[in-house]
């Protein structure tokens, strides 16, 4: 942190010409600065405020947040908050940074830091927003509970099968077949889970690298139906591809986009209505490509629709798991999509089913 001196000098505050005894000739004062136009320049509120706790400057951001009539009025008006309030009131604020966070202060939800530094006669606040910061730490807590649950519960299954083919069922040929088949089918389940987990981080690892091979959408369709075909058959489903004929090649990972794909095909023919078909529409768009893939099934209550690409989180959590799903299927579409700089849309009607679209870069030079 500079000198009081150089704060003064930078801030355009103090004697003018009052540099210390110790500075060489390149340090002492330079002509005077715009103070106003140079603290505007910080996208942080920022105030000055002097020994009466009255407001002596405030920059842009803090003139927009807490309004024009801020200069020149107590700083407690100006920050209408308790926590704020007791600290910016004391006389006792010492030489050393102090910091304290705000809750519910400003509009909505939203967090701040206040940062309150000493400067001679005068002190500086800023406030940093650090909502967005919190509520990364908060996905980061969720997420760790969230997996260790969803990982809990199948191995609590397969440590109780064992332990009573251990004891009880040693000798139960029929209960062992029993057990052992829903032991490989937990297993099976934890082993989606961390497959995902780790497919997610991969593709979260690779987020600042756009891809740049040439992928055929329709032809990637039709393969990953064919992967799907068993799976399709057994709900008497069929899969439609409508692609126009000039759909230009997009700029792609082939292996992730054959994963969004299938997550997204995998989840029509889970949520789908038996009988009914799941449709893979494919349209050029400008410069991008639109990929779409719709069903008819229940549809998801529109109050759902925001979370859906939140991980681990389920519209029926029952279902869902009854189903096989791990809750992690459209947070990967989601990550994929925005690796290919692309965008996720859905849309659902209650009663008639859903439509998942992700639109994709084209090619430069195949528009």
């Amino acid at each position: 942190m500079p000198d009081e001196w150089s704060l003064r000098r930078l801030l355009g505050l103090g004697a003018a010409g009052s540099a210390p005894a110790s500075a060489s000739a390149a340090d002492r004062p330079t002509p005077p600065i715009d103070v106003q136009a140079l603290v505007d320049r910080i996208d942080d509120p920022v105030l000055v405020i002097d020994a009466r706790k009255r407001v002596e400057l405030a920059n842009r951001a803090a003139r927009d947040f807490l309004g024009l009539h801020i200069v020149g009025e107590d700083v407690r008006l100006a920050i209408r908050h308790p926590a704020a309030s007791a600290l910016l009131g004391s006389d006792s604020a010492g030489a050393a940074v102090q910091t304290i966070d705000l809750v519910g202060f400003g509009q909505g939800d939203r967090r701040w830091e206040l940062r309150l530094e000493p400067m001679g006669e005068r002190r500086v606040v800023r406030l940093i927003d650090r909502t967005e910061a919190r509520a990364a730490e908060r996905m980061r807590v969720d997420f760790v509970a969230n997996a260790s649950h969803e990982l809990r519960t199948p191995l609590t299954t397969l440590l109780g099968f064992i332990e009573t083919l251990e004891g009880p069922a040693a000798d139960d040929e029929q209960a062992r077949r029993r057990f052992l088949g829903i032991m490989r089918a937990e297993g099976e389940r934890m082993k989606q889970l961390i497959d995902e987990l780790m497919s997610l981080s991969r593709i979260e690892a690779e987020k600042h690298s756009a891809p740049t091979a040439a992928v055929d959408l329709v032809a990637l369709a039709r393969d990953v139906g064919s992967g799907l075909s068993l799976q399709l058959e057994s709900g008497g489903r069929q899969l439609v591809i409508d692609s126009a004929a000039d759909v230009p090649a997009v700029a792609g990972d082939h292996g992730q986009l054959q994963q969004l794909l299938s997550n997204l095909i995998a989840n029509a023919i889970k949520y789908g209505r038996k009988d009914t078909p799941i449709t893979v529409r494919i349209r050029p768009s400008g410069e991008a490509v639109q990929l779409s893939v719709e069903d008819e099934g229940e549809g998801i209550p529109p109050e759902h629709l925001p979370r859906l690409t939140e991980r681990f989180y389920r519209v029926d959590p029952g279902r869902s798991r009854a189903l096989g799903g791990t809750g992690l299927g459209l947070a990967i579409v989601k990550h994929i999509a925005e690796r290919h700089r692309g965008r996720l849309e859905i849309s659902s009607v209650v009663g008639k089913g859903t439509r998942v679209m992700v639109t994709l870069p084209a090619m430069p030079g195949n528009q």
